[in-house]
């Protein structure tokens, strides 16, 4: 038997339990008209959480990382010039996946902990097809302000596409790509979806589809033919076109874990991570920890706190997870062992979750 943990880290949480209940149901084909009406009310759903009204919005069937590819390879053409706000791990990651498609990539960095400068993002090229940045960096539990990135374009009068990794945002904090301008979108469902890894949720408008990449180096993730089968084609009906055998399973998941966020209200569920991410922080704060994102962009869903000096950060998180089941994440890169990362996302966004992983940590340091 495993024993259950508590995951506090990163990514993956615990799922709602309506997520899980919907994996123990009667498994459906990926052509059953009864799965299809559970495919087009998660793609609905997925547009709320969104803040979108795209016809192609999608899970993905692969993870946050297919989303990333997704977007990418559908939208930049060989040569294309790519700006992208580097502030972590993630922003680095869209340099690779984009200069992968032929993009020729302007890359706009900043120090690891703070928020992206949208001055200097906007600035950083005179005419880009494509500006990408991450809402939420998981690699250091900052925000940066993507309404602003927006709206910056839109007042320059900018033709630029707007390109967003909203893999731990989305769910957790605000989040309205149709009012902030963005073009492009992918996320995760492990995060604060609440749901087990293995979906990316995703969504493009149409200025951005009608400038796509006809056939894409990637068959698999082409929005063309999977817009025959799912998003799209559920919006204006007619004949579904077989592209792959969707894991049906997951999807009915992420329509549990879905309906359990909209039965709470998506904004009472932002705040709710709200909540829970201001008293862990004023927690570690209280016992002598020192955060390390910027403040005033700070994730509520994801922590970043300096590991003390002379602490041993793996040790800590080995003791954490043997004797109380507790999962943190070690830091990203540079940070691997000077930061932990905690995260309280979907089911663990709650005072409980709060309060345990505190009495954890003072038990494991105090000794």
């Amino acid at each position: 038997m495993i024993r259950e943990r508590h995951l506090f880290g990163p990514g993956p949480s615990n799922p709602y339990p309506e997520a899980t209940r919907a994996l123990a149901e009667p498994l459906l084909g990926h052509l059953d008209p009864e799965f299809l009406r559970i495919m087009d009310e998660t793609c609905e759903m997925l547009r709320t959480v969104w803040g979108t009204s795209n016809a192609r919005t999608l899970p993905l069937s692969a993870t946050g990382s297919a989303g990333m590819e997704a977007a990418f390879v559908n939208t930049v053409h060989p040569g294309d010039v790519v700006v992208v706000a580097v502030n972590g791990l993630f922003g680095q990651r869209m340099t690779d996946v984009a200069a992968r498609c032929g993009a020729e990539v302007v890359a706009v960095e900043h120090e690891w902990g703070q928020p992206v400068d949208v001055e200097r993002v906007l600035a950083a090229h005179p005419s880009p097809a494509i500006i990408a940045a991450v809402h939420a960096e998981t690699s250091t539990g900052v925000r940066s302000d993507v309404a602003a990135l927006g709206a910056g374009l839109r007042s320059q009068g900018a033709d630029a596409l707007l390109l967003v990794d909203a893999v731990t945002s989305i769910a957790g904090i605000e989040l309205r790509a149709d009012d902030w301008g963005v073009d492009i979108g992918y996320a995760g469902t492990q995060k604060c979806l609440g749901v087990a890894p293995g979906l990316a949720p995703f969504t493009i408008n149409d200025r951005a589809f009608e400038r796509r990449v006809e056939k894409p180096r990637s068959w698999y993730l082409d929005l063309g033919m999977l817009g025959g089968y799912v998003g799209e084609a559920g919006v204006k009906g007619g004949q579904r076109t077989y592209h792959h055998t969707a894991p049906t399973a997951m999807v009915a998941s992420l329509h549990g874990g879905l309906t359990r966020i909209l039965e709470e209200g998506l904004e009472a569920v932002w705040a709710r991570h709200q909540a829970a991410g201001d008293a862990l922080q004023a927690g570690l704060e209280e016992i002598g920890l020192e955060l390390f994102a910027a403040e005033g962009s700070r994730l509520p869903e994801l922590t970043t706190v300096k590991v003390p000096e002379g602490v041993d950060s793996a040790a800590v998180r080995k003791e954490l997870l043997e004797k109380h089941g507790i999962e943190i994440g070690a830091g990203a890169g540079a940070y691997a062992s000077s930061v932990w990362r905690i995260g309280l996302m979907g089911r663990n966004a709650r005072p409980d979750a709060v309060l345990l992983v505190l009495a954890a940590l003072k038990d494991v340091l105090g000794r």
